[in-house]
């Protein structure tokens, strides 16, 4: 039995499997593989720039000053500029943002503890 759901409902929960959804956004923000790494490199920190960089090994500049505007624009990155000489900016998760990074860190650690068997799987459709 289908539960009937009003527009405005629906718009305000979201509807993930529509193409119009625009929790998709959010999702492809999170989940790329940059945006998992941001969550989860920030989870308990704040990082400078650089620093940051540094810490998620092979992300360009470019692909890492992308993510951290999307997931910041998403509400779970907050981005701090300090007046000083030379510019100092800190990023740190926002409340929201710890939330998140609590749930892509699951699927991360679902993933790293899985990767044995995940990696039969490509032994096998290889040959």
């Amino acid at each position: 039995m289908e539960i009937a759901v009003t527009l405005s409902e629906k718009f305000r929960r979201g509807d993930l499997m529509s193409a119009a959804c625009p929790s998709r956004e959010v999702l492809k923000h999170m989940t790329s593989r940059w945006g998992v790494l941001v969550l989860i490199a920030l989870e308990g920190d704040s990082y400078r720039f650089s620093q940051l960089r540094r810490a998620i090994g092979g992300v360009s500049e470019r692909m890492l000053a992308q993510t951290l505007q999307w997931l910041e624009a998403d509400g779970l990155v907050l981005r701090t500029a300090y007046d000083v000489v030379p510019p100092h900016v800190e990023y740190r998760l926002t409340p929201l943002g710890v939330e998140a990074a609590e749930r892509v860190r699951l699927l991360a650690d679902w993933i790293e503890t899985n990767l044995p068997r995940i990696a039969e799987n490509w032994r096998g459709s290889v040959e």
